[in-house]
């Protein structure tokens, strides 16, 4: 569906932004939960997502606009991602 969008806003907010190669990120909906789907849905994670989010900083934000996929990140990285409006709503907390 693209990100070109999102990707304009970032940029303009003076973020450096990086995209993982397209895909899915293995969770789709509740496909992950499913027990008889877990152990694919962690393969298809660990197709490109989970690695690229493994090897980013500390510092660096991690963006996922969907709740499947930020669960997916968060169980198979401990990491954190945010929505858009997480990100937005960060950028403009010190303006004002």
């Amino acid at each position: 569906m693209g990100f070109e969008s999102e990707m304009d806003l970032l940029k303009k907010l003076g973020l450096e932004v990086e995209v993982p190669e397209a895909g899915c990120c293995g969770m789709a909906g509740s496909f992950g939960f499913e027990k008889d789907h877990t152990g694919l849905s962690l393969q298809i994670g660990e197709r490109a997502l989970l690695p690229a989010v493994r090897q980013a900083s500390q510092d660096t934000l991690i963006l996922a606009d969907g709740f499947s996929c930020r669960e997916q990140i968060r169980q198979g990285t401990g990491r954190q991602a945010l929505h858009l409006a997480e990100v937005l709503r960060l950028a403009f907390k010190g303006q004002g």
